[in-house]
Formats: structure tokens, sequence, C-alpha cells
């Protein structure tokens, strides 16, 4: 299968998990011998434009023809079979779903956040969940100033979103949503249910898997509100207030929190800020914790880090609430807090370092159900399935067929005949 892939990559200042889910899925199509190819802008290049340059950006967010001609030409000339778009903001803009519909060739898309139905993508305003604009005028985001807390930078997102939502709807044959928790939200806001299908995301086998009791507890992620940075900080002081857990908190990461982490941190013993980690630091130190800590106060479509987590045979303490639910079993491969509430935090922080031995089989199990619905063999299947399904939409087939994954680690037909020689 020949599959052009289409994404905006995020600035490399700041860890992001979208940018990571690409290159993973890209190589897994590439070693199961299927052709990919790319057509990227990244983030990066926006601070190398002239001043004109710059003040433009805003004004390619709704659409960017340039990006429609040589997109279009591109696709007229290779002929792919599938198109996969991830990201298009805010250098590709939506105009990428018309030089789709320009050259004929079907399109699947992920949606790795809520930017369907808000601006900003978080279904959040000051650290609590919002509703405002789903299904309705985007007006109150920029109003509130949701993105970066400015009422002019959210105005592009504000646009986009009112001019193309019916621009996505044609222009898609299959949406990719990360979560079964992330589809109920986007099928109650009025986004057509027999395109949307879940599909995880599959996590690489990391190389290192834990083999003693773990280190320190870890949290690695942006350093921001959303994450719920300040809420694991309220929560730790409350445990070092009661003399700790006996094991210091890593925290890994970059992000408009950084600054005030650090603060925090100075002096103490018991916590590590250790500023932004490559891959292989983070499989490492993910590999040596006792659990990862996903305390986000918005709802997270996925959470990369808990499933890496589980690759690694390592519980998490998660947020109960969006994916985490589905991700994580609560008291069998981890466990889950309620969101926002840091005594909880505290409380599930304690218990999760109190017993090795019960620690220790949270990660079995928390590998187990990796390896039965997160591992690579499991994302190349639901992959090509989905790929499939947009060809045949496209040229005739039924919309809704076949039917993809539904959240639940079961049973899995063979679908790798013809696929190369795939090893997965």
């Amino acid at each position: 299968m020949h599959v052009l892939v289409v994404h905006n990559r995020y600035a490399s200042a700041q860890p992001s998990g979208e940018n990571k889910v690409v290159d993973q899925e890209a190589g897994l199509l590439r070693e199961a011998g299927h052709r990919v190819e790319l057509f990227e802008r990244r983030s990066d290049d926006i601070a190398r434009r002239s001043l004109p340059g710059k003040v433009a950006v805003p004004l390619l967010v709704p659409w960017n023809p340039a990006v429609r001609s040589e997109l279009a030409a591109r696709l007229r000339a290779e002929r792919p079979d599938v198109v996969h778009v991830h990201n298009v903001f805010p250098l590709l803009s939506p105009a990428v779903l018309a030089a789709c519909a320009d050259a004929g060739v079907p399109a699947v898309a992920t949606l790795h956040n809520y930017t369907q139905i808000c601006p900003p993508g978080t279904l959040q305003r000051d650290g609590r969940p919002c509703t405002e604009c789903v299904g309705g005028s985007p007006l109150p985001a920029v109003r509130h100033g949701c993105y970066r807390g400015s009422r002019l930078a959210t105005v592009p997102l504000a646009v986009s979103l009112a001019v193309n939502r019916r621009r996505w709807w044609s222009g898609v044959e299959r949406f990719f949503c990360i979560s079964a928790a992330q589809r109920d939200v986007l099928v109650r806001a009025g986004l057509p249910a027999e395109r949307l299908a879940v599909k995880h995301n599959f996590v690489p086998e990391p190389g290192a898997v834990r083999t003693g009791e773990g280190e320190h507890l870890l949290f690695l992620g942006r350093l921001a509100e959303a994450k719920g940075v300040r809420l694991l900080m309220a929560a730790w002081d409350r445990l070092a207030a009661e003399g700790g857990v006996g094991v210091p908190l890593v925290i890994a990461g970059a992000g408009p929190l950084e600054a005030e982490v650090r603060a925090w941190a100075a002096g103490r013993t018991d916590v590590r800020p250790v500023g932004l980690y490559d891959q292989e630091q983070c499989r490492e130190a993910i590999a040596r914790a006792v659990a990862v800590v996903a305390p986000s106060t918005w709802l997270e479509a996925f959470g990369l880090v808990v499933v890496e987590a589980m690759a690694a045979g390592v519980p998490a303490v998660a947020a109960g609430h969006g994916a985490f639910v589905e991700l994580v079993e609560d008291g069998v491969t981890g466990l889950l807090h309620r969101p926002g509430e840091a005594d909880s935090l505290a409380d599930r922080l304690r218990r999760i370092t109190a017993d090795p031995a019960v620690n220790r089989e949270l990660g079995l199990a928390a590998r187990r159900r990796y390896e039965q619905g997160f591992s690579p063999a499991v994302g190349l299947d639901r992959l090509v399935e989905g790929y499939r399904a947009a060809i045949a939409a496209r040229s005739g087939g039924a919309v809704g067929a076949p039917p993809m994954g539904n959240g639940n680690a079961g049973p899995r037909r063979d679908t790798r005949a013809g696929r190369n020689g795939s090893s997965q």
C-alpha cells in the first residue's frame, strides 16, 4: 500500500506525543513493506521566517492556498492509495483536504485532540472542563482567549473551526479516534458516528522492562496546567508533610510551568526536575519507575505515557476521567484518582509505593494489557483496516465497514497476508 502522511510537526522545544505517534506509525508501516512518504511543515521553521512571514502565519491557519496547490500536484503525480492526515495547525490548514478531493485520493484523519469541537482542542478553560463552544459558535473561545490566554491568538483557530467544519466531514472518509472516551465525546457533540472509529495508538517494544522494585515516581510530559503539574505539586507537598513515600519524584519535561517547578523543587531532596529527556532517556526512566504519574486535569484523548509504562511493566497512577479510564483498570493495572483532587492523588501515590509485591503484580498485569491491546502487531492491523475501509468507501463501499476496535482488547484476526513479508 502507498500511504502519504500529512503532518505539521510541533515545535521541538517541548515534548510532543503527536510527533512521536506519526513517526512510529510511519516506521511500523515501512517495516511491514508498505510505501510511506511524508508531506510536512514544521512549526520550528516559523522562527526563521521574515517579519512579514511571521505576521502572515495566523492568516494561513484557516486556509493555506499554496499548500492546496502543492499537495494536489504531488498527489496527481504520485497517486498514493490513501492520505493520512494528522495535525494541520498552523502551517498546513484544512486546505490539505481540498487537495485530496482535487486529486481524487481518499483521506483518513487521526483526531489527536478535540479541535473539531473546541478551538484550542482541550475542552478546558481556567483549569476546568468547558463545553461552551461544542455544537455552536466558537465565539466564546475568542471571548475567553482560550488559546494561550490570548483573544487575538484564538481568532484564527475559531475561524478555522467555523468555516471548515463541513469540509472535514465531506473530505475525510474515516476518522481515527484514539480512545473510546474521545469518540463518545465527539458523537455526543454531533459528529457523524459512522465515520468515527477507535484506533488506539500503539507503542513499540521499549527494549527496557522493569526488573526490580523501581527507584522513583515519574512524571513525564509537558509542564503545563492541563497536565496536572500544579495538582501533582500540591499532592506531593501533602505527602512530604507526612514523611514522604520513600522514593523521590522525578519530573521530566519542559513547558510554561518549568520555572515554577524548578523554584518549587529548589533545595529539596525528594524532587528531581531533570528537564527534557530524549527518547532513550525516557525509556530508561520509565523502566526504573515505581509508577508513572499522569494527573491531567483535562480530558486526555489518549495518554501515551501510560501505555509506554505498561509496555515496560510499570503501573500508572492516573486521573479517573477521559481515556485513562479505559487504559488503566483501577486496582489491576494501576490506580485512578479523583480528577482535580490533590488529596486523592496523594492517597494513590501512597498506595502505589506502599507494598512492592502488590506493585509488582500491577506491573505484570499492565504488561499483559499492553501485549493484548497496544503492541505493534495490533497497531498495524488497525491502521491497515482503516485505510482499506477508506479506500472502499471512496470507491463506493459501505462507509461503516469494516468494523474497527471498540476500545476493548480481544481476539483479532490475522490480516498479515499480502504485506510483503511483514514480520510484525
